[in-house]
């Protein structure tokens, strides 16, 4: 599994290289629709758009499989367990010092998909708001 996703990343990085391949949106791209507080953007609803995409669709079958698999590894491992700690680090916090007010900054990759570090507070029954930029707090 090692070997084919350092495979296909070089090969995604060639073909990004070469012009064959297109990032489907840009940095700015996030930064603009993270600004206005467009977190239902079609941009921050891809599962795996914090890790590379292996799945192919002119994949063998063999090879199709082995994506698969190290597609959810990547979304369960690196994105949810880690939404998840962090939203309980918050709650954990909020909880223990209820008379203190916070302040807590995410990077744009932990509102993007399921199972967002907002998903996880809210689950839990907090009421999050986005605050757009330029806003006072």
């Amino acid at each position: 599994q090692v070997v084919f996703a350092l495979n296909q990343t070089l090969l995604q990085q060639e073909s990004l290289r070469a012009g064959s391949f297109q990032i489907p949106y840009t940095t700015e791209d996030l930064i603009k629709h993270y600004n206005c507080g467009d977190l239902s953007s079609i941009i921050f609803n891809h599962d795996t758009s914090q890790v590379p995409n292996f799945i192919n669709a002119t994949l063998p079958a063999h090879e199709l499989i082995t994506a698969q698999e190290i597609d959810s590894y990547f979304r369960q491992e690196l994105i949810y367990k880690r939404n998840e700690r962090m939203g309980r680090r918050v709650k954990d916090l909020l909880e223990e010092h209820p008379d203190k007010s916070f302040f807590f900054a995410f990077g744009a990759g932990h509102f993007m998909g399921n199972n967002t570090v907002i998903d996880v507070l809210r689950r839990e029954g907090y009421e999050v708001e986005h605050t757009p930029a330029g806003q006072a707090i």
